[in-house]
């Protein structure tokens, strides 16, 4: 499967798709798409609190429910904070993802083609970054 990059309007192969798919899924506020309210991360509402354990905590909670409803190309095995402590105070904060990647989990089937790695980072309070 192919897509378009919805900043460049290239033609994307499906991991790309599904990497974007990431990143619209948690730039989307809750209630803010008009005929799907469901949709989005939940993300985007907690930014800008005082940073502790428990807000790391439920940003990975929210993250990989948000990947598991809304991104069926990829199922969370595991969400890691990064960045040193002078990043997190300046708001940078990042999170490196491990996930199966079924290509084909759109279309129902969940085959996992393979384990992947990417980061996730949080920069001035609404940029999502992949590298």
């Amino acid at each position: 499967m192919s897509d378009i990059d919805r900043q460049t309007f290239a033609v994307i192969d499906n991991f790309a798709s599904a990497l974007q798919g990431v990143e619209t899924i948690l730039s989307t506020r809750l209630g803010s798409r008009v005929m799907r309210r469901e949709f989005g991360g939940g993300v985007v509402e907690l930014l800008g609190r005082n940073v502790t354990a428990a807000l790391f905590a439920a940003f990975q909670q929210l993250i990989a429910t948000a990947i598991d409803l809304w991104e069926p190309r990829f199922s969370v095995r595991r969400i890691t904070p990064q960045g040193s402590v002078e990043d997190i105070r300046a708001g940078r904060v990042g999170f490196l993802f491990e996930v199966d990647y079924r290509p084909r989990g759109h279309l129902g089937d969940f085959t996992v083609e393979r384990v992947v790695q990417f980061s996730l980072l949080f920069r001035d309070g609404i940029q999502v970054n992949y590298s």
